[in-house]
């Protein structure tokens, strides 16, 4: 897959050509997404895809604190797994938002992505204020470009899929459910960075990611789920079982809100410095302060045996600290 930044002064040949920020690239994106790619292979275009980055909320509402649910290269590979050819990113900012619906009709979409048929969902909204939308894309570029507008996908409770069902859904903890809406686990990626070497410690030796910037991180708690990382000389990748921690780690008072995987059984792993991916599975249980470092340890092991069960791997209990090396 090819991937083009506004800057680049990018002209594209014939394309079918979908519109979106795209992001968690959740199952309503996979229907317009596999549209598109259907409808360029028919007629031997490209597939291309806009996309927006920053998130134009980002730019409007700076201080809104609205997470993405994926980070950008993880977005750029689903995109690519969903067959698309090209990716365009628009570096959006305030000037870019004054751009109006014609002018991206004209400019954008014909002239510098060759679109001869555009897929959007129903929703879709372009130009200043918003101001395009599906009804508009027909009407102003009949005769020039074939539009193709999909009904809005729901759910078993008749709610549309959508990145805002996604975020209320992990904000609740519930990561299950956001899995059914995306139609995969929810990933947070990140560079392992050092902690306080508690877990270590305690015979619970973690991979710790930081709060923020690596996706959007669920509520805090306890929750099963897998660790990916990309075998060493290898492009092939490796999924180890694990209990993610999400909190500040009240049991010692922390303040940093940080996310820590602990790969069941292991304590032989070095991740430090290494790009990792963390899948959420389920919830195990909410944070909470207990008594005593012992009676942290027992809940400890609980928690992994639970994420055991649920990920369906032997159960595993703590390790021996003085077998953890520098995980």
């Amino acid at each position: 897959m090819k991937v083009i930044h506004s800057a680049d002064g990018y002209r594209l040949g014939p394309s079918v050509v979908t519109i979106g920020v795209f992001d968690g690239v959740h199952r309503g994106h996979h229907a317009v997404l596999a549209e598109t790619v259907r409808q360029a292979r028919e007629l031997g275009y490209d597939a291309v895809a806009l996309t927006f980055d920053p998130h134009p909320s980002h730019v409007h509402r700076p201080d809104a604190e609205l997470p993405l649910i994926t980070t950008l290269d993880d977005r750029l590979n689903m995109l690519e797994a969903a067959g698309i050819d090209v990716v365009v990113i628009q570096q959006y900012d305030l000037d870019y938002a004054q751009t109006t619906p014609e002018d991206f009709i004209d400019d954008q979409l014909i002239a510098k992505l060759g679109a001869k048929a555009v897929v959007v969902g129903e929703d879709v909204r372009f130009g200043r204020n918003n101001a395009g939308d599906g009804a508009f894309l027909c009407n102003y570029g009949a005769g020039r470009l074939s539009v193709t507008l999909l009904d809005d996908l729901e759910g078993t409770t008749g709610r549309r899929f959508s990145s805002t069902w996604i975020r209320e859904l992990l904000d609740a903890g519930n990561v299950r459910g956001a899995a059914k809406v995306l139609g995969r686990p929810h990933r947070l990626r990140g560079v392992v960075q050092h902690g306080f070497k508690r877990g270590r410690e305690l015979g619970f030796p973690t991979a710790n990611l930081p709060g923020e910037g690596v996706g959007e991180v669920p509520r805090d708690g306890v929750y099963a789920g897998w660790i990916v990382r990309r075998v060493p000389g290898s492009t092939a990748t490796v999924h180890l079982p694990a209990a993610i921690s999400i909190g500040t780690n009240p049991q010692f008072d922390g303040e940093q809100r940080t996310v820590e995987a602990h790969a069941l059984g292991r304590a032989d792993l070095n991740l430090y410095g290494e790009e990792i991916a963390i899948d959420f599975v389920d919830y195990v249980r909410p944070m909470v302060k207990l008594d005593s470092v012992e009676a942290l340890q027992a809940q400890m092991d609980d928690d992994l045996r639970k994420s055991a069960e649920i990920l369906g791997v032997p159960v595993s209990y703590r390790v021996n600290p003085d077998d953890v090396t520098a995980h």
